[in-house]
């Protein structure tokens, strides 16, 4: 008889034993749970993905304004990838090949004289700058210095030929035939040439070098400042209304893309206009 009561004496304190342990480990198991939600640390947020804009542009002074408004696009969102091209000549067949996404570095004379011919189907966004176009010279200090026959150097592209030879027109030293409306002329267009003037066709970037050989030489401002020589040394230059601005170029159907506008925008800021106006005093001028 005890003995059957010991057991179930016995077999109570066992049962109320594992049923302890059991509330225990259940408890543990919740709080432990509980902890755990509460001490897991918040996800981060990945960092907003920045757009990727790729322009090729010449280096000077093209490359250094689209430099300076890198931070500014930055906060909006956008890396600026600016690619210079040593060979000018290879920003719009870049462009045409989707290597890149715009190009900072032609006005649109040039744009509409090589366009037709390659196959461009381009679109003008916005103007950034002119560089006026001067005449340098190592040998005179005023145009009334020319020599009847002086030696004149001007670039051999269509669209600048042009333009030097205007500026020319407009200074009273030859006169051009009537009609000439494609931005394109060649000394052979000259009706009117008083004093003689012999012109010598050349790569622009070589008539700084060949200055000393000629009596003169019209030459772009960014090749001047390329070059070394002081843009103030001009005997005379454009007017800052030259239709010469330099644009930025995309391909058409492109100048409606956000980040394209956010280009443009930054690129005609004050803030942009007043760095030029200090960083290249007369030789670049803003055409916003």
């Amino acid at each position: 008889m005890k003995m059957k009561k010991s057991y179930v004496v016995t077999s109570a304190l066992i049962l109320l034993f594992t049923l302890a342990l059991t509330a225990c480990g259940s408890g543990s198991n919740n709080g432990g749970t509980k902890e755990s939600k509460a001490n897991t640390p918040a996800k981060a947020e990945e960092p907003a993905k920045k757009t990727v804009l790729k322009i090729g542009s010449a280096a000077v002074p093209h490359a250094e304004i689209l430099n300076f408004i890198k931070p500014k696009l930055a906060e909006e969102g956008i890396d600026l990838d600016v690619v210079v091209f040593d060979d000018e000549g290879q920003l719009n067949p870049a462009l045409k090949e989707k290597q890149i996404d715009a190009n900072f570095f032609q006005h649109v004379p040039y744009l509409d004289s090589v366009k037709g011919e390659q196959g461009y189907d381009f679109a003008v966004t916005t103007k950034v700058h002119v560089e006026p176009i001067g005449f340098y010279s190592e040998k005179i200090k005023s145009i009334d210095e020319l020599k009847d026959g002086a030696q004149i150097g001007i670039p051999n592209n269509p669209s600048n030929e042009y333009r030097t030879l205007v500026l020319l027109q407009q200074k009273g030293l030859i006169k051009l035939k009537d009609g000439l409306t494609t931005y394109e002329a060649t000394p052979k267009d000259i009706v009117e040439n008083p004093k003689n003037l012999k012109f010598v066709e050349a790569d622009v970037p070589t008539l700084p070098r060949a200055l000393k050989d000629l009596d003169g030489a019209l030459i772009n401002t960014n090749i001047v400042l390329e070059s070394g020589l002081d843009p103030a040394s001009a005997l005379f230059r454009e007017d800052a209304d030259s239709p010469y601005a330099n644009v930025i170029v995309v391909r058409s159907g492109d100048e409606n893309r956000d980040d394209i506008k956010k280009l443009d925008a930054a690129l005609t800021s004050p803030e942009v206009k007043k760095f030029i106006e200090d960083k290249y005093g007369v030789a670049v001028v803003p055409a916003f």
